[in-house]
């Protein structure tokens, strides 16, 4: 069993930067891929970002790549979103997510962790 919280969203202009922050609890949070959804009013949640288990392998959705970061530090159960270049378009709550699937996917259903979210909104 893991649980998560995220912290670190709130409002930022556009062209400013976020760190969020995810930790997990529980022993195995280090055998789980993990990884970043985001969701707007009407929308379903999208994939963001997401991390193997030993932060081997990253993956980004296209409209992130290049401005968002993710990371994971299993010693301390954290994993972390580094945000950089926002636009308003990346307003959303975000979401972190741990599945039991090996490898990284994209795939909401394969995630069985998840936390309560927390708001990122970008103003232009």
């Amino acid at each position: 069993q893991v649980q998560l919280v995220e912290s670190g969203g709130g409002l930022v202009q556009a062209g400013g930067s976020l760190r969020l922050s995810c930790a997990g609890s529980g022993r195995t949070f280090s055998s789980y891929s993990m990884g970043w959804f985001r969701q707007t009013p009407g929308k379903e949640r999208e994939f963001v970002a997401g991390i193997s288990w030993n932060g081997g392998a990253t993956y980004y959705t296209d409209s992130v790549k290049g401005r968002f970061t993710i990371s994971r530090d299993n010693a301390k159960n954290m994993m972390y979103l580094q945000m950089n270049s926002l636009k308003p378009e990346d307003t959303a709550i975000y979401y972190c997510a741990g599945t039991t699937v090996y490898s990284v996917t994209y795939y909401t259903s394969d995630y069985r962790y998840w936390g309560q979210g927390t708001q990122v909104t970008v103003s232009s």
